[in-house]
């Protein structure tokens, strides 16, 4: 095993590589270094380039520009079966005559290893993934889970320096999902294998991976670890995508007041305080965009500052309950473990942890920093 380093990679796909408009590209000027070991999640929605990504690094797309490398060994021209990379699809792509030990012995026969050690091999991975009960059955008799897991066993059975996930939990169903990823995280540390996933499931994504890269329209916003991402987005983009539900995001007003500022809402009477960090950054009339996680938005009381809200939507989950509100033409989301209830037109004050609170710019989309 090694690092896989991806340097300066651009891909387009027409032949006009001259221009390097954002737009123009699938994939525009990604770097990362992976380490040797690592877990790593690619994350975005539709059409950010996520899979074209891994597509790269597996050989299966070329390069516009950059090189791709896993430790001193530059992949950009070697063949995609030269570079060791075991590749498991969303779509399980097995061989319907095969029963499940053919299907995971089928690259190794294609690449003339013995029998003898074919069987040493299989006999070594299916039990990892939990097929061994299921060697002599075909395609046909399997569930989503099973084929999934016999799909895995194919691409690790070469014993690959990298092993590449594109969205493998896509086709199952919520609870079979949950087990099958936690069988991926068991299998990584088992195996220690460099892995990247690629996925639009956000907590696929924080579940499984050490760090993970977050792209959008071919760009890299923030690559780190789930918690940092989760904790201190760097953009509002990233602020948004990030969470389930995702950070309340609503334009406010900063208003002076004394020697300290407050955060006026399209509510004129909604106002809570700036935390004093931003008071170098900030001045009065201007606008940002302010994003506050469900979680530190709080029921207030009676003696609260500013006016009360009134409740759209109320949600009782079992655990938890979520609140809903219109605040101008924004929404804003809260949730509670306290055992309260309400209904829409009921009207309720509210607190932010403003300590808690990001703030982005209004053209840039980036965070405000105080440092």
């Amino acid at each position: 095993m090694a690092d896989l380093i991806l340097e300066n990679v651009f891909k387009r796909y027409d032949n006009n590589k001259k221009s390097k408009v954002l737009n123009d590209y699938a994939v525009n000027n990604l770097s990362l270094h992976c380490n040797e070991g690592e877990f790593i999640g690619i994350l975005g929605p539709s059409g950010c380039g996520k899979t074209t990504t891994l597509r790269m690094i597996a050989g299966l797309e070329d390069i516009t520009g950059g090189d791709i490398s896993i430790g001193d060994i530059r992949l950009n021209n070697l063949e995609p079966k030269d570079r060791h990379i075991g590749l498991a699809f969303e779509d399980y792509a097995l061989y319907p005559p095969l029963n499940v030990y053919d299907n995971i012995a089928f690259n190794l026969r294609a690449k003339k290893v013995s029998e003898e050690i074919i069987d040493e091999k299989i006999k070594k991975i299916a039990p990892l993934l939990k097929v061994d009960d299921l060697l002599k059955e075909k395609p046909i008799s399997l569930s989503g889970g099973q084929k999934q897991r016999v799909n895995i066993a194919r691409a690790i059975v070469r014993e690959p320096k990298l092993l590449l996930l594109d969205e493998p939990l896509s086709h199952l169903d919520g609870k079979m999902r949950q087990v099958l990823r936690d069988e991926i995280k068991r299998l990584h540390r088992e195996i220690k294998c460099t892995t990247i996933i690629v996925t639009h499931d956000q907590l696929e994504a924080m579940s499984l991976s050490d760090r993970m890269a977050i792209m959008k329209d071919g760009v890299l916003q923030q690559f780190g670890t789930p918690l940092e991402i989760y904790d201190d987005p760097a953009n509002e983009f990233v602020a948004g995508f990030i969470g389930e539900p995702p950070m309340n995001l609503l334009t406010v007003t900063i208003v002076k007041e004394g020697e300290g500022f407050l955060f006026q809402f399209a509510e004129k009477n909604m106002k809570i305080s700036v935390p004093e960090r931003y008071n170098k950054v900030l001045k009065d009339g201007m606008k940002v965009r302010l994003g506050v996680r469900p979680t530190d938005v709080l029921i207030g009381t009676k003696k609260s500052p500013g006016s009360d809200v009134e409740v759209s939507v109320f949600e009782s989950l079992g655990e938890e309950r979520r609140l809903h509100f219109r605040v101008g033409e924004e929404f804003l989301t809260l949730i509670t473990t306290e055992k309260i209830f309400y209904r829409p037109g009921d009207r309720v004050k509210l607190e932010f942890l403003s300590e808690k609170t990001h703030l982005f710019d209004m053209e840039s989309g980036d965070k405000i920093r105080t440092e």
